[in-house]
């Protein structure tokens, strides 16, 4: 079998670290890949299941992964990394199709001499239509069935995990991949290795399993008694059990990996935002709770529109309105699948409070600092050095990119969040560069969030498109830069 892996047709070299997951865990029925973000996770399922489909013990994939990322492997994952020679048809779920999807939905319900694969949003799980659709895809097929950014079943009494457990059940091969398995207690494991299989942590209940590696006390409230979890025990075996199915690979490790690497988050727009963008883009103008909030030129309505991307506008008297979206959600789940400090940059400070009030209610108040114009002066070193300590509990650092990317030193987070951009690509650059210099000793991943169909769009490509002019000039090579 060790032929077979080393001559493997790949559309892509693998990575050390890739290689040497697919050489152990390759055939494996259930496996944990615990893998940094950055570091492959998409090639390793992928190639994983086309390995199992040569060899005829499967004949379809399903991915589970959040909204924002679940379209990014519909895209560009699944073709980017499938190898030439496997054959496949893919379809995205949807709950109201369109007419191409609703056939390409209906196409993975027939048999068919290519591997089919089928990529859901976890939220769909919480759905009727959505989990009778997967259970019907799974009886007719023998699946190799993968959750991405796994923690997002990590509550066993949630809906959705429930649904995801009991409909993993008709999968043959089964993976979770995330890079932080646990990101508030070591408890964040038994749903996620349920789903695998109870035999995973020989733990068949999440009382029992609690109960043995929790430390718990019973405390007393009024005229009712609640058990209080105060710390945990047997971490040693909990771990022992953990590596015996488990792949850990961090980008500490990855030598071979590029210095940067880039991805993206796709955030749908909700109804209201859709509303507002529409009638700004055509009309250059809208009415948000009554008040008129017009353009006078093209510069501005691009900034409307972008803010209106971003969840919110200022209308013309002034007054700052906040739209229902999905932005702030989207970070949560990014920061939640990783472990260590965090930059997150923003345009507007609306945007940079509203993440500082999201981050302090998830992770506490001291865990998340402010830097933008607003930022007193004799604070802002402060600022920088707590969150270069790495005994200060201060992890997430929130700025604007034009008064904090020039000049800082933040090589303390090797996670950069791009919450929006700006059509400025110097401030890009040197914002990059805060926890990309001298100082750094781990590999950096970038993640912007687009809204695709939108001004998130028209601005990546304009400093794409600036790149590679400034490329051209200096006689380099076209850089590995978001799109």
């Amino acid at each position: 079998m060790d032929w077979f892996l080393q001559k493997y047709p790949y559309k892509n070299k693998p990575f050390d670290h890739q290689a040497a997951y697919l050489q152990r865990f390759w055939d494996t029925k259930h496996v944990a890949l615990l893998a940094d973000m950055g570091t492959g996770k998409s090639f390793m399922l992928i190639n994983n299941a086309a390995m199992l489909y040569d060899k005829g013990e499967i004949d379809s994939m399903l991915i589970v992964a959040p909204k924002g990322v679940y379209k990014n492997w519909y895209r560009s994952e699944i073709p980017k990394h499938m190898p030439d020679h496997v054959t496949h048809t893919m379809a995205c779920w949807s709950p109201t199709p369109r007419k191409a999807e609703k056939a390409e939905m209906e196409q993975m319900l027939n048999a068919v001499d290519t591997l089919r694969i089928l990529i859901m949003n976890i939220e769909a799980f919480s759905t009727e239509k959505g989990m009778t659709y997967a259970r019907t895809f799974l009886r007719v097929t023998k699946a190799f069935m993968a959750v991405d950014e796994s923690t997002t079943i990590k509550t066993p009494t949630a809906k959705r995990t429930k649904n995801i457990v009991k409909v993993g059940k008709e999968a043959v091969y089964k993976r979770i991949a995330t890079g932080s398995p646990v990101t508030k207690s070591p408890l964040d494991l038994y749903a996620q290795c349920e789903f695998l299989s109870p035999d995973c942590l020989n733990s068949y209940s999440y009382y029992a399993f609690q109960a043995r590696y929790a430390i718990l006390v019973e405390r007393k409230m009024a005229t009712h008694t609640f058990k209080q979890i105060v710390g945990y025990r047997r971490l040693d075996e909990l771990q022992g059990k953990l590596n015996d199915f488990s792949f850990r690979v961090t980008k500490e490790e990855c030598l071979d990996l590029p210095d940067k690497v880039y991805t993206r988050r796709e955030i749908e727009l909700t109804t209201e935002q859709r509303k507002a963008y529409d009638q700004m883009k055509l009309m250059a103008l809208a009415e948000i709770d009554g008040n008129l909030m017009s353009t006078n030129n093209a510069l501005t309505q691009l900034m409307r529109l972008h803010q209106i991307v971003c969840g919110h506008v200022k209308t013309d008297d002034g007054q700052q309105t906040d739209l229902p979206n999905n932005r702030v959600n989207e970070l949560l789940a990014t920061v939640a699948e990783t472990q260590g400090k965090v930059i997150i940059w923003a345009n507007y400070r609306r945007d940079i409070e509203n993440i500082r009030k999201a981050l302090a209610k998830e992770y506490g108040m001291t865990s998340v600092a402010t830097y933008y114009g607003g930022t007193e002066v004799e604070e802002r070193q402060n600022i920088v050095d707590r969150f270069q300590d790495p005994e200060e509990d201060l992890r997430f650092f929130v700025g604007n990119p034009r008064t904090g990317g020039y000049g800082l030193t933040l090589t303390a987070a090797n996670l950069v969040v791009y919450y929006s951009n700006s059509f400025d690509l110097e401030v890009r650059l040197q914002s990059e560069d805060r926890a990309h210099r001298i100082g750094q000793t781990s590999k950096v991943t970038y993640v912007d969030f687009i809204t695709p169909g939108t001004v998130d769009e028209h601005i990546v490509k304009a400093l794409r498109n600036k790149i590679n002019i400034a490329s051209q000039v200096l006689g380099e090579e076209v850089k590995n830069w978001i799109v």
